[in-house]
């Protein structure tokens, strides 16, 4: 089960990383990262916190671009 620790650290790394990513797949690649990390880090799902942090980024950088160069 996903706490809502877990989601709040991992979208606080996704917020850390959301300036990084030029294409909508490097911004979905390095939320994917943040996310694992901020998951294996709170000993939780790794798979799902890589989902969420993917999703938070590209999701984060497409609406708000230019706080993502």
């Amino acid at each position: 089960m996903f706490c809502k620790f877990t989601v709040l650290a991992a979208f606080g790394s996704v917020v850390a990383l959301s300036a990084c990513g030029d294409t909508l797949g490097e911004q979905a690649l390095y939320g994917a990262g943040a996310g694992a990390a901020a998951a294996a880090v709170t000993n939780n799902d790794v798979v799902a916190g890589a989902a969420v942090g993917a999703a938070g980024n590209a999701i984060y950088c497409q609406t708000y671009p230019s706080r993502c160069n």
